[in-house]
Parts: C-alpha cells; sequence; structure tokens
C-alpha cells in the first residue's frame, strides 16, 4: 500500500491549480477490510483517486481498533483489488477531552501526542487535531475563545513536523467550532489563524473543520429517524474564501452522512475540500437484511444494558438505540467479522460510488497522480 499525504492536492486547490470536487473521508468503525475493498471498486469504476480512509480518536476507543490495525485492514483491501495508487490515512478528531485537559493539561496533551506518535508510524500521513472542545465562548473576544485552540493547534503541528516522514509535508487538519454546536464565521477563523501564525510559522494546517449546522450521526428523532438538517453553505463559501486567501485549501464538513443525498453537490460549489462520512455507512452495515437478526438483537440489548454516554433518560428508546449503537462495534467484533459480507460489500459499493458522483470526487484519479507522490 502507497500511504500518502493528500497535502499536495489541498495546495494545489489553494492556489486554485484544482477545483470542482470534494474529498470524501470514509470514517470505517468496523468491517474495515470489507469496507475499504467496496471503496477501492467503486473508485476504480469511476477513476476517483481522492479519498480518505479514517478513524478518531474516539472511534478507536470504542471499537478496539489501533491505528495499525486500521492500516493493516486497509492495506490488505488494497492488496486485494490490486490497488497500487496513492492511499490517504488519516486520524480524525485526535480530540482534546475537555475534563481531562482541565485536570492536567501536560497529561491531556502528551495523550494527544502518544496517539499521534502511534498513528503516523502506522503509515497515517494526515492529522486533524481537534482542541476545539477547549474554545471558550463566554471569553470577552473572540482571540480569547480561541487562544487554548489556537495554542494547542499551534503545538500539535510543530510536533507532527517533526514526526513526518523526509521528503513529505503530513497534512495536519484544525477546527474552530465543535459540531452540533454554533456555526462558525469568518471571524473567528481569523482570529484562530492569526494567533496560530503567531506561535508556528512552518508549513501551516491545511483545511479547517467548521460548523455550518450538521451534528454527528444527524439529528435523530424520537422514532429514530433523522431530522432534516439546513446546512449553511455560506458558511463553507465564505470560510472557503479566507482559508484560501491564508494559503490553505478550504473548510471541512463533519457529520455529513445522514444528510439528504441532494445537497451532496452543494460541498464543491461553495469550497468544502473535505466531508467526513460515517454513521450511513455503518447503517447500511447495520440494517442491511442479511445482517444477523439475533445479533442485531444482542447488540441492541447490550446498548439498553449497559447505557453508553450516548444514552440519555430524556430520549426515547429508539433514539438511544440509535444514538448508541456505535458502541457494540467494540464488543461484538469478533461476531460481526464472521459474518456474511459479500450482499454488504455491494451496498457499500453502490452507496460509495453515490458519494464520489455527488461530491465530483469521480475522475480524481488523475489529479492525484499528477499532484501527489505516493
Amino acid at each position: 500500500m502507497r500511504s500518502a499525504s493528500i497535502q499536495p492536492l489541498y495546495d494545489a486547490i489553494a492556489t486554485g491549480r484544482l477545483r470542482g470536487f470534494t474529498v470524501p473521508a470514509f470514517n470505517l468503525r468496523g468491517l474495515v477490510e470489507v469496507a475499504a475493498r467496496a471503496v477501492f471498486r467503486a473508485a476504480r469504476k469511476l477513476e476517483a483517486g481522492a479519498f480518505i480512509f479514517e478513524i478518531s480518536r474516539g472511534e478507536m476507543s470504542y471499537t478496539g481498533l489501533r491505528p495499525r490495525d486500521f492500516a493493516d485492514s486497509v492495506g490488505r483491501a488494497a492488496r486485494g483489488e490490486g490497488w497500487t495508487d496513492p492511499v490517504f490515512l488519516q486520524g480524525d478528531h485526535f480530540q482534546f477531552d475537555p475534563r481531562g485537559y482541565a485536570a492536567d493539561p501536560a497529561a491531556e496533551t502528551e495523550a494527544v501526542k502518544a496517539l499521534t506518535r502511534e498513528a503516523v508510524a502506522a503509515g497515517f500521513l494526515n492529522i486533524d487535531i481537534d482542541p476545539s472542545t477547549l474554545v471558550v465562548l463566554d471569553r470577552p473576544t473572540l482571540r480569547e475563545q480561541q487562544r487554548t485552540n489556537f495554542e494547542r493547534s499551534a503545538e500539535l503541528t510543530g510536533f507532527i513536523r517533526t514526526l513526518q516522514p523526509p521528503g513529505v509535508d503530513i497534512s495536519v487538519g484544525g477546527e474552530i467550532g465543535e459540531v452540533g454546536k454554533s456555526n462558525s464565521t469568518v471571524e473567528e477563523f481569523e482570529a484562530f489563524f492569526e494567533g496560530y501564525r503567531e506561535l508556528w510559522k512552518g508549513k501551516p494546517i491545511s483545511k479547517m473543520s467548521v460548523q455550518a449546522g450538521t451534528e454527528h450521526g444527524g439529528t435523530v428523532l424520537p422514532d429514530g429517524t433523522r431530522a432534516r438538517v439546513a446546512v449553511d453553505f455560506e458558511v463553507h463559501r465564505r470560510i472557503s474564501e479566507a482559508c484560501r486567501r491564508r494559503g490553505l485549501g478550504g473548510t471541512v464538513q463533519h457529520g455529513a452522512s445522514t444528510l439528504p443525498e441532494e445537497l451532496f453537490p452543494e460541498f464543491p460549489r461553495t469550497g468544502c475540500i473535505e466531508i467526513h462520512l460515517a454513521t450511513e455507512l455503518q447503517r447500511t452495515i447495520f440494517n442491511h437484511p442479511s445482517f444477523p437478526g439475533d445479533l442485531r438483537r444482542d447488540m441492541e440489548s447490550w446498548v439498553t444494558r449497559t447505557r453508553p454516554p450516548e444514552w440519555k433518560e430524556t430520549q426515547t428508546p429508539a433514539q438511544n438505540l440509535e444514538r448508541s449503537i456505535k458502541r457494540a462495534w467494540g464488543p461484538f467484533r469478533e461476531r460481526i467479522d464472521r459474518i456474511p459480507t459479500r450482499e454488504i460489500q455491494e451496498a457499500l459499493e453502490e452507496k460509495i460510488g453515490r458519494y464520489l458522483t455527488l461530491l465530483g470526487a469521480s475522475g480524481t484519479r488523475g489529479a492525484v497522480a499528477n499532484f501527489v507522490e505516493g
């Protein structure tokens, strides 16, 4: 597997040499090899090269998958599909726990650094650091609200630059608005970036994650379905323009897989360079007709019994199961790994192909070949 950094592609977008597509980043929480093969198959059919495989700090915790496990599974998928083009592995939401940081800032920072070191050693050449959880909105100015965020982001960028292989700029992502909270503004971005650049003078972040109205996992209604969410695409347009003035590729959208598919073409039109897709891929697996019913019932029973952090007494059982079922990946991984997967893989391939098409990422294999050395 030719693990690579997507930084050169984002640099080309920042300077106007490339445009017209948004890179999908696929969070694979389980059946990683099966799902990755589906991605490679869809990509080959559509001549796509600009796509990312990723896993977050939180997902590693509840799935039991470490960076090496994830990288090895994607590598097996690449070999199995004969994929020889660059492969982009990304550490998603390498997030600071605000409670841990409040108790011991140095220890929490070191925990994020240790995970980053582990990920880079496993071939992750794209890292999204996320101290946006440390933003304090009741401080008097935007700069002070973002201060801890830009201080830790600068520190982590410098740390990552010490880990990167010779000749490689790891793509580092930053974030100004925690997903599910208030929508981001250009003024917040400018306050963050000015403080960040005062502290870090080297190669900066390549992109900026923003909040534009979505929520991780979607907004779950009492019956377990999801509400239609209004995405403020002007957030992407305005902040992406500000990003490019600063030499960054553009904005990043989290919590998007449950959005109506007719919204997806708007992301490349408004300058969003990357979109993270997780929950709908999970739903494609867990809700597939060939997924064993007894296994699903055991997973739901475990969730109801253990009541993970997403469980809220004020929500209905349907809401709680939809929000919490992701926690079953780790405890039931061995049983999930034994299920028949051919039809599930076909369903994933179809869905991933639609994402690639709607986001304009089909036909990007040539762009990756031109700009990225794997």
